[in-house]
Parts: C-alpha cells; sequence; structure tokens
C-alpha cells in the first residue's frame, strides 16, 4: 500500500509523485499558483523564514516587552468561543497562521471543546498540515469557525483567501482576523498590504460584522516608527529593537484613547463577524467610517 498523500483528480500533478511532507505533515500546497516552491520543503524546516514557534527566542520577549499583551484578543477570543458553543456542542476550528499560537489566542487551544485543525505555510506542533491559505485543502462548509492573525499581510491577494474562507465555513460561521495597519515590513520579501478599519470591513463585505475596531493604538504604532527609524539609519534588528525598548511606555497611553480617533493610528485592527450570503455595499462604506465613535 501506497503512502503518503496523493492527489484524486487524474489531470493532477500530485496523482503519482504525491505531495510533500514536512515533519510527518502533508505540504497540500498547488505550487503552481504559490509563491512558495516545493524545494523549499526539501528542507528540515520547510520555512522561508527563521521561525520562533516557542516565542522564547530574545527577539520575542522584547517584542512582548514592547507591545505587551493582546487584551483585545482575549477578550474576542473568548466572544469567539461563546459564540462557536451556541452553534455546536462540539465546534470545529480552522486557524490559519497558526504554526505559532497568537497572542490572546491560547484559551481556544485550551478548550478540550472545540476541535482545532491548525495550518500555516511551514509545519509545527501546533499545525495539522501545510497549506497556502489562497487555496485551502477543504471542502466546502466544513468549519464553525475560522481564526487568523497576523496572516493578511503575508499573502498576495487577500481577497482571495478571505473568499475560501467564507466557502469553507458552514452558513453563519465566525471568523475572527486581526491585520496591521500602522506596522512596517516585518517579514521580509513575505510581507504586502497594510489595511486601516474600514478596508478590513470592506475585505469582509460578505461578513456581518459582530465587534471590530483597533489591536494597538498609536503608542504601539509610535514604538514600530522608532525601532525602524533606528534601523533605517543603519541599526541592525536586533540593536533597533534594544533602541525602542526604553520607549515600551508610550503603548499605556493606548488604553486612554477612544473611537475612530485611535483606529486611525492603529497599530493594527480586528474584525469578528459571521458568514452571510449578502454583501454590504459600497455606500455603506463612509457611514461606516463616521459610526467609528
Amino acid at each position: 500500500m501506497e503512502e503518503g498523500v496523493f492527489c484524486s483528480d487524474t489531470s493532477c500533478a500530485f496523482r503519482k509523485a504525491g505531495f510533500p511532507v514536512s515533519q510527518t505533515q502533508p505540504v497540500l500546497i498547488d505550487f503552481d499558483t504559490s509563491i512558495f516552491e516545493r524545494a523549499l520543503y526539501e528542507n528540515d524546516d520547510g520555512s522561508a523564514l527563521p521561525r520562533d514557534v516557542s516565542r522564547r527566542s530574545i527577539g520575542s520577549r522584547l517584542h512582548r516587552i514592547i507591545s505587551g499583551a493582546n487584551p483585545i484578543a482575549s477578550k474576542n477570543c473568548e466572544t469567539f468561543r461563546q459564540l462557536l458553543k451556541a452553534r455546536s456542542p462540539r465546534p470545529t476550528v480552522l486557524v490559519i497562521g497558526g504554526g505559532t499560537i497568537g497572542c490572546g489566542a491560547e484559551e481556544l487551544y485550551r478548550d478540550p471543546s472545540i476541535d482545532l485543525v491548525g495550518t500555516d505555510v511551514y509545519a509545527s506542533q501546533n499545525t495539522t498540515l501545510v497549506a497556502d491559505a489562497h487555496r485551502l485543502p477543504f471542502e466546502d462548509h466544513v468549519f464553525d469557525g475560522v481564526w487568523l492573525q497576523a496572516v493578511l499581510e503575508h499573502v498576495l491577494e487577500p481577497a482571495t483567501v478571505v473568499a475560501e474562507i467564507h466557502r469553507v465555513l458552514r452558513p453563519s460561521g465566525l471568523v475572527y482576523a486581526e491585520t496591521p495597519f500602522m506596522q512596517q515590513v516585518h517579514e521580509r520579501a513575505y510581507d504586502f498590504t497594510r489595511f486601516t478599519q474600514s478596508g478590513h470591513r470592506w475585505l469582509f463585505r460578505h461578513f456581518d460584522e459582530i465587534r471590530a475596531g483597533p489591536v494597538g493604538g498609536a503608542g504601539v504604532a509610535l514604538i514600530w516608527a522608532i525601532r525602524y527609524f533606528a534601523r533605517a539609519l543603519g541599526a541592525g534588528d536586533k540593536l533597533s529593537r534594544l533602541i525602542s525598548l526604553p520607549f515600551f511606555w508610550l503603548r499605556f497611553f493606548d488604553t486612554i484613547g477612544r473611537g475612530r480617533a485611535v483606529a486611525d493610528g492603529a497599530s493594527g485592527v480586528f474584525f469578528l463577524g459571521r458568514r452571510d450570503e449578502r454583501a454590504i455595499g459600497p455606500h455603506s462604506m463612509p457611514r461606516y467610517y463616521e459610526g467609528q465613535q
């Protein structure tokens, strides 16, 4: 009996050769349409960039000191979990970009009543398989929820990824996304896009909004700017982190501001919503911005 994962489509390139395997996990990527090349997954870690999955490196620890925790994600994770359980006694959730557990998403992983399917473009102990979110290897309407943090800035076509999320969600299924706004490039060649809160809402226009807003305000954005100002003057990545460290206190000002002014200068934005068959219209977007009180 043949081992591995093979494509059932007779015209598929993986019909005979099968899909690659990384750390015992199948790499279900259509390399002809993906930014990632098959040769990448012949390496030990199958990753284009170094990954600190445990978040214990000096860089990760400095990042936590500078940026702090993510209480917004923690609060939204609790809402997400409760809404999931109202849908099903044992919901199934797809985590896109789940190679590393997102800050604030820990309870999602600790909940024994939720079945998680983790995916990323590299394999880790937190993933089930490797996939490119532009073409998710799942049938239609199979998940109760989809969770993704700091993912959409790293994909070439965010609208295509969101359409795939819509496809794999069951009717009225839940989505939670966090995406940077006022942040500099942080994944080198794999960093492409930023979103305002309004732009993020339009991206998820085929979803009914439950809650949306900023994640990290102008204080966190200013710390990022100081760090990248130092980098622009010649400081390397590690030195620039150290230079920005004394300004960690700026993030505490983010707890003071409210409303549209915070969103206009936010470090990132979030969207929590339900799958809908209808989309909001273009004429609703100016009113949406004005409603960010």
